[in-house]
């Protein structure tokens, strides 16, 4: 067990001292001192550390009587130097061995924290090393350890970015320091309360980024980022390789991106975290992405979804054959909303099976494919093995190219129902996106069967949203007064402890859904563009995304600069 300093011999004369301050503080009985006593006689060693074995007296207890003792300062954990001093002369193994810290130089004297500080021998043996005089304070064993730890893992990560991106991965002796840092009890904890706070922030994603003051630690909550904390930058490394560890990750290379997978448990839940790093000027940054099977909403009921938008996409579903996109940026629930279509299919009565890149949750009874681009299971590849499987319902997790898509057209036209994404801004781009990939206009409406565009917009805290009046004229310049009946309530953001004083608490979904009918598809057959087919569509009933947003804002479910905020992007040539 380790330490604070201590006491020589019971025999000598500052033994009955160290006794004797602990019993005046109250700390220690006069039978627990004469126990301790015997115990020394028999085992040996110094009188502290036999009374903190023996669990009659604390570590800092002890540190303090002997600090009064020695007329010595107590250096307390938090009082090291964030930067320890280089010193001439002493080397880490020795300073590891005697547990001996350098903390400051000052006109020739240099400052030591030692666990013994008594110990006549080892500060001989500094002066000679380093020519300098001595002056020893107290500090318990484990602080010294840690900050010597903590300097090397600097020095450590100084030799790596000195590196110039070049030549080989650091030696294995690197790596074995690396993983070493990683697997220590404060690394440990620091990565698992990160994680832990992810959860209790119903957090989507997690970054990690290193800056030249430290490890920056951010959070996106309800689809915006948010800076929690700031890591110390000597700890930068051992939190990287710790996510890198629990990833399966090669920790020796950090010059290249790399992608893995965590699974974990965090406050009682099983937790699926997709990692990826990437190298940056500072080190590595990370993302994790939080996948918590436990908050995942899949029925389309719960998506925010008004009762004539869910009517039609059901419909859609219900369809034999065809295609059934869903389009939008990066994180606007995508790949949520086909699993809650697919959770809708019965999947006894159907063969469902999916290729996705990567695999983000598992549904029961559907055959879910990982595509991976490094043995060529490509999108494409997948869906030409998929279409002898004899399925009924395909799920393309992202068209990305001409391929994939031409394979697509040409499964919802041999009868299969296939749910597939895509990167637009509106529904009606789709369709020239399509068009883009090389896919005829004729087999684009014959496919086709419907668009929806989503986006995923923050609702209003119920615990503190207050009813808000909105000016005539506003709603006249918006369009909300279209939507303002007798008894639509507009709220505002007020901000409480329940949503972090934000105002919002959670999201849900505003749609777009364009439905072929004839008079589109005729349009897409003259060439139309995107716009124009926004257009018509509208004409035959289709609200906008942005129309949709005005719903929830009469509702009083989101607020107006919300709806704009996510809805800005509208507009695809």
């Amino acid at each position: 067990m380790t330490t604070p300093t201590l006491e020589p011999a019971a025999s000598s004369a500052p033994a009955p001292r160290l006794g004797e301050r602990l019993i005046a503080a109250g700390k220690l009985s006069e039978r627990d001192l004469h126990n301790a006593l015997q115990a020394q006689h028999e085992l040996g060693g110094l009188l502290g550390q036999v009374l903190v074995q023996l669990g009659v007296v604390a570590e800092a207890d002890v540190a303090q009587a002997l600090a009064e003792q020695l007329n010595l300062s107590w250096l307390r954990a938090d009082d090291f130097p964030d930067l320890l001093p280089e010193v001439p002369g002493l080397q880490p193994g020795f300073l590891d061995t005697q547990c001996v810290c350098p903390i400051a130089v000052n006109d020739g004297v240099l400052q030591v924290a030692m666990a013994v500080p008594q110990d006549a021998f080892v500060i001989k043996a500094l002066r000679l090393a380093t020519g300098l005089q001595i002056a020893p304070v107290l500090a318990l064993e484990a602080d010294i350890r840690k900050a010597l730890a903590e300097a090397q893992q600097d020095e450590a990560a100084e030799d790596d970015a000195a590196d110039d991106w070049g030549g080989s991965a650091s030696g294995g002796d690197f790596v074995e320091h690396l993983k070493d840092l990683a697997s220590e009890a404060p690394v440990i904890r620091l990565v698992s309360s990160i994680i832990s706070r992810a959860i209790e922030l119903h957090a989507s994603d997690i970054h990690l980024e290193p800056f030249e003051d430290g490890l920056n630690v951010r959070y996106r909550i309800d689809g915006v980022i948010h800076l929690a904390e700031v890591v110390p930058a000597r700890l930068s490394a051992a939190v990287g390789s710790r996510v890198k560890l629990l990833a399966h990750l090669d920790i020796a290379e950090r010059r290249l991106p790399q992608d893995g997978r965590i699974k974990t448990r965090a406050k009682g839940r099983e937790l699926d975290l997709r990692v990826s790093t990437t190298p940056t000027v500072h080190g590595e940054s990370i993302v994790m992405r939080v996948l918590d099977r436990a908050s995942v909403r899949l029925s389309l009921d719960t998506m925010g979804f008004a009762a004539d938008t869910l009517r039609r996409f059901n419909e859609l579903l219900t369809r034999p054959h065809g295609i059934v996109l869903v389009t939008g940026p990066t994180g606007s629930g995508k790949t949520t909303t086909l699993y809650a279509a697919l959770s809708k299919i019965d999947a006894q009565a159907n063969k469902i099976i999916t290729v996705e890149d990567p695999v983000e949750y598992q549904l029961d009874g559907i055959n879910q494919i990982q595509v991976h681009a490094q043995i060529d299971l490509t999108f494409a590849n997948a869906l030409r093995s998929i279409l002898r499987q004899d399925p009924d319902i395909i799920m393309i997790g992202e068209m990305r190219d001409t391929e994939t898509a031409q394979i697509a057209v040409q499964s919802a036209l041999t009868g299969h129902l296939v749910l597939s994404t895509l990167h637009t801004n509106t529904a009606a781009g789709a369709v020239t996106r399509m068009r883009d990939m090389g896919v005829e206009s004729y087999l684009i409406t014959s496919s086709v069967n419907g668009v929806l565009s989503q986006r995923l917009v923050r609702t209003l805290c119920t615990h503190c949203k207050q009813p808000v009046e909105i000016p005539q004229a506003v709603q006249q310049s918006t369009g909300l007064a279209r939507f303002l009946g007798p008894d639509a309530q507009p709220c505002q953001a007020v901000g409480c402890e329940h949503c972090r004083g934000t105002g919002f608490k959670g999201r849900t979904g505003v749609h777009e859904l364009m439905v072929l009918d004839d008079v589109l598809r005729r349009a897409i057959i003259d060439g139309q563009d995107a716009n124009a087919l926004h257009a018509l569509a509208a004409q035959r009933g289709m609200l906008s995304l942005y129309e949709d947003g005005l719903r929830k804002v009469a509702a009083g479910l989101t607020t107006l600069e919300e709806v704009l905020r996510i809805t800005q992007d509208q507009g695809d040539a």
